[in-house]
């Protein structure tokens, strides 16, 4: 107990200290944790570390796929819908397929269904990784939403995948139409738990006395529920992530005060950056062991298969992004799309950037050691190191390049609409103008009785804040401030409402909406928690 404990600090401290050194280096992190891992993991006498494969979906996946759903822009994944659903669904199996087909016909005694197995593994890209790399480069906002989105979605796509296949390895058997079937069918009914469990908890949220460590709790709780009650009902725990995390996510506004989303974002970008490093850098120091277990076959084989699948992967996204462009040109003709000529430069960066990681190394550890009959299960080893190697090559290599590549091309922001700097300022001032006129026209009296109000009123008017002669009447007259506090926590209430309104409008993003929230939430915490 003690020694788990002390090597589970032992993770989070070494992930905390190379954090601050990759950052130092400007090496994007998922990178340079993968090669810190490499490299700690070749020092004689550090312990082999070996993670339980029943626990590996059950610890990582539901709160990294909450927290991916929950700060999607819902909006601009219905912008990109087609094209996140072509890469998300198509390529994956595209991808499955020609996994297969190549590694059933070179490697020996592979089967088919192995293949299979493999491709679920290594098919989903990272979003992760990617959005690191791209993080310091000016790209269009059109490409990290379509990552994004992939990301999302595509885990769902590989995961069912990689389930049917593994089943069909364990029990020797593989129907086509079957399969199909209940693949629609796995997915579908997915969502439908995922959006179940989620609206319980809307009503707990919604309707129960929670206070903001309780919801701030049941944030944390939700994707493991559902995760846990789909998989009960045998169809997909990721999609009932995916699929109740959107919801709940669209639904914050109401079913969270101010506290609890300042405190939440605080709290699962802390949970989120501890899981996605501890699992990059267990990448690295998973090494030994995969290679220790290469029974009968030999270092250079295994390379070999490795970097022949690797190479599979990365070539078949690249033709799918690139015909997809093509295809794009020629259906916009006939239906409306986001961008009729959407060109090569984007499709190719977006075929560059297919770095695998988590969800790769969680579907590869995942594999039981032995069959039903107690056998050692066939290749395991073998699918661990070339999933190990499909990671290392394609966030090293392809991730150190990525940036080289954009310059390549000379992908540029082609995204059509304003500015961040122009959709602050024009949603603050219509936040504003709405505020104002709200407090002209229910609290007229008030501003000619009130010093507080009518400080207020002059604040939004004037951007100007906190004068002495606010200070004053705050100090010297308390009810005049209670007075004040339930105006301004009333005025409030009509910001976010607004605000909401204008999520629903193409003009503006999510994300600078989110930053407007964060003020608005930030000017309610020093209501209710003044500092003294």
């Amino acid at each position: 107990m003690h020694q788990a404990l002390f090597l589970c600090i032992s993770l989070l401290l070494a992930v905390s200290l190379l954090v601050m050194v990759g950052q130092r280096l400007h090496i994007p992190t998922p990178i340079f944790l993968v090669i810190s891992g490499l490299i700690v993991s070749l020092i004689p006498g550090i312990p082999r570390i070996e993670i339980d494969p029943e626990l590996i979906f059950m610890i990582f996946l539901p709160p990294l796929l909450y927290e991916a759903a929950w700060f999607t822009s819902w909006k601009e994944f219905w912008r990109w819908r087609r094209i996140i659903i072509v890469l998300a669904f198509g390529l994956v199996i595209v991808t499955a397929f020609a996994v297969a087909y190549v590694s059933s016909a070179t490697m020996p005694g592979f089967t088919l269904a192995m293949g299979f197995l493999l491709g679920g593994i290594i098919s989903p890209p990272d979003a992760v990784a990617a959005t690191s790399v791209l993080k310091n480069i000016k790209v269009s906002k059109a490409t990290i939403s379509i990552l994004e989105g992939e990301s999302l979605v595509n885990d769902a796509a590989s995961l069912v995948v990689f389930r049917f296949a593994l089943a069909a390895v364990l029990s020797g058997t593989f129907v086509w139409q079957s399969a199909s079937v209940d693949f629609v069918l796995v997915t579908l009914l997915g969502i439908a738990v995922g959006l179940a469990v989620a609206c319980v908890f809307y009503a707990i949220h919604r309707w129960l006395p929670t206070t903001t460590r309780i919801s701030i709790l049941l944030t944390f709780m939700a994707p493991y529920i559902m995760y846990i009650v789909a998989e009960e009902f045998h169809v997909s725990g990721v999609m009932a992530v995916v699929s109740g995390g959107l919801f709940l996510s669209n639904q914050s506004h109401v079913i969270l005060n101010h506290s609890s989303r300042i405190q939440g974002t605080g709290m699962w970008a802390t949970v989120v950056f501890a899981l996605n490093g501890i699992v990059f850098i267990l990448i690295g120091l998973e090494l030994p062991v995969i290679i220790n277990g290469l029974d009968g076959y030999s270092k250079t084989e295994a390379i070999l298969y490795a970097l022949m699948i690797t190479g599979v992967i990365i070539v078949t996204r690249m033709v799918f992004t690139i015909a997809s462009s093509y295809f794009t040109q020629f259906i916009g003709k006939y239906i409306t799309v986001a961008r009729r000529n959407p060109g090569l430069r984007g499709p190719i960066v977006l075929g560059w950037a297919g770095m695998r990681g988590v969800v790769s190394l969680a579907s590869a550890l995942s594999i039981p050691l032995t069959l039903p009959d107690n056998t050692p299960f066939p290749h395991r080893n073998l699918i661990l190191f070339i999933t190990f190697v499909v990671i290392l090559v394609t966030l090293v290599f392809q991730g150190l390049t990525l940036p080289w590549v954009i310059r390549l091309v000379k992908l540029r922001d082609t995204d059509e609409g304003l500015s961040e700097d122009m959709q602050e300022s024009k949603i603050r001032l219509k936040v504003l103008k709405v505020a104002l006129m709200h407090l002209r026209e229910n609290y007229a009296d008030q501003l000619t009785t009130n010093e507080l109000v009518e400080n207020l009123k002059n604040s939004i008017e004037s951007e100007l804040h906190q004068t002495k002669r606010h200070l004053e009447s705050v100090e010297n007259d308390g009810e005049a401030l209670t007075e004040y506090n339930q105006i301004m926590t009333d005025i409030i209430n009509v910001k976010r409402d607004e605000l909401h309104r204008l999520r629903s409008i193409q003009e503006f993003d999510d994300e600078v909406i989110r930053k407007e929230e964060a003020r608005i939430d930030l000017d309610e915490e020093k209501i209710n928690h003044p500092i003294h």
